[in-house]
């Protein structure tokens, strides 16, 4: 679904990623006349409940994929006394954009990634935002509007006393997404062809 509203966390006149596929502003107006029917909702009113619709049914239809089935659970982490530049090395040396913090008792108390230490010194608690989190047990596509939302990248699982048990990431639903198109499989299937019989 497209909106013309819908801001765009880059200062750039796009519309955010979760806008530019779907159906469109006309299309809902377009609906709205083949019915028929009066309705006391304002487009600009659907546009966002369309969405979750969507959300869901993607969400339901692939129920039996749970964030637990694909999350990373070897996780690097940083505790929130460290410092920014351990934080900046971290995140370069491991290749992350995202960094959960930890309290001392290995509690989750938010995350830090590059655009939060960038031109800041000090510890890790000053600059770290909330982080976003879900369980084990959750649907992997119910996550899907947090990590379109243009500014996380991943989403941290946690247990019932806020313990990391993993990480799901943007690549992860990414993944989980082509292969439930078939999309994986066949490029898989193509790359394996050209090295099995390379072009002369």
């Amino acid at each position: 679904m497209k909106c013309a509203t819908a801001a765009n966390t880059h200062g750039t006149t796009d519309l955010a990623p979760q806008y530019r596929v779907g159906f469109e502003a006309s299309d809902i107006d377009a609906a709205l006349k083949d019915s028929g029917e009066t309705f006391d909702i304002d487009r600009e009113d659907l546009d966002p409940l369309l969405l979750q619709v969507e959300s869901r049914a993607l969400t339901r239809s692939h129920s039996d994929l749970s964030c637990g089935d694909v999350m990373s659970r070897d996780i690097v982490s940083i505790d929130s006394t460290a410092s920014v530049q351990t934080a900046h090395s971290l995140l370069l040396d491991h290749g992350v954009h995202t960094l959960p913090v930890t309290d001392p008792f290995g509690r989750l108390v938010g995350t830090v990634g590059l655009r939060e230490i960038a031109r800041h010194t000090g510890c890790v608690a000053d600059v770290m935002t909330a982080a976003s989190v879900s369980k084990p047990e959750a649907p992997l596509f119910s996550l899907i509007a947090t990590l379109t939302d243009g500014r996380t990248y991943a989403v941290v699982i946690v247990d019932e006393s806020d313990c990391i048990l993993g990480l799901v990431t943007q690549t992860d639903v990414l993944i989980a997404i082509s292969r439930s198109l078939g999309f994986l499989e066949s490029l898989e299937f193509c790359t394996q062809k050209e090295v099995n019989h390379p072009v002369p």
